[in-house]
C-alpha cells in the first residue's frame, strides 16, 4: 500500500482505505478463484495495482468519462482506476465468467458505484467509450480491431478519445501501422521501480 501513497500523494481517505482492502480481497477470492498468479499475490500493490495506475500518469479523466476495460481479468486496470477517479464510470468485461465474479465481489466489499462488469465478449459489446483500456489482452492491431467500433467521437480529456493499452517489452512493430495516431509513454518516466523497466502506455486516438 505505501507504494501507492509514494506515487500517488493526494488520496483521500476513502481512497487510502479502499486500496488498503485490495490485499485482503484479492488474497481471499484468489484462494478460490485463481486470477493472479500464486508467486504475484504478494505483489499486489507493484505488479497489479501501480502498474494499472500508470494510466493515471498518462491522463487525469474528467469527471463522466465512460471507460470500458476489455479482457479485465480479476479487475485490473479497471478496479485500481476506479477507486482513483470515482466520478468516472468503468464497465469491465472478460470471457471467463469467474473473473468477473471476481471483479463484482470486490467492487461490491468497496463500495464502488462506478463499476459494472459483465461476463461477455467484447465483440458483443455495442456501446460506445471515451476511452477502451487493457493490460496486453492479445496482440494490438488485433485489439484495435475489436474495439474500435466502441470508440466515442466526442473528445473531452486532454488526450484524444481511444485506446489505452499496458504493455511491456519491445512494442515498435505492433504500432508501426498507426503513424502519428500512436504514443507511447514509458513507465520508467513515472515509477524508478525495476519491474517497470520495459512497460508502457499506448495511447492510439481512434
Amino acid at each position: 500500500m505505501e507504494i501507492i501513497e509514494k506515487y500517488f500523494t493526494d488520496l483521500t481517505e476513502e481512497q487510502k482505505s479502499r486500496f488498503a482492502q485490495l490485499q485482503d480481497l484479492y488474497t481471499h477470492w484468489n484462494s478460490q478463484i485463481n486470477v493472479i498468479s500464486r508467486k504475484d499475490i504478494d505483489s499486489l500493490y507493484l505488479h497489479h495495482v501501480l502498474h494499472s495506475l500508470s494510466i493515471a500518469k498518462v491522463i487525469q479523466f474528467k469527471a463522466g468519462t465512460q471507460i470500458m476495460d476489455v479482457g479485465c481479468g480479476g479487475g485490473f486496470p479497471g478496479i485500481p482506476l476506479a477507486i482513483l477517479f470515482p466520478e468516472c464510470n468503468f464497465y469491465m468485461v472478460d470471457s471467463i465468467g469467474k473473473k468477473i465474479k471476481v471483479v463484482n465481489e470486490v467492487a461490491a466489499a468497496l463500495g464502488l458505484k462506478n463499476v459494472k462488469a459483465e461476463h461477455t465478449r467484447v465483440q458483443q459489446v455495442k456501446e460506445k467509450f471515451d476511452f477502451i483500456v487493457s493490460r496486453a489482452v492479445t496482440a494490438f492491431p488485433k485489439f484495435v480491431n475489436m474495439v474500435r467500433k466502441n470508440s466515442s467521437p466526442k473528445d473531452k480529456n486532454s488526450l484524444a478519445n481511444g485506446i489505452l493499452y499496458i504493455k511491456g517489452g519491445d512494442f515498435q512493430e505492433e504500432i508501426a501501422g498507426y503513424g502519428d495516431k500512436v504514443q507511447l509513454f514509458d513507465c520508467t518516466k513515472f515509477f524508478e521501480e525495476d519491474f517497470f523497466e520495459t512497460k508502457k502506455v499506448v495511447h492510439l486516438e481512434l
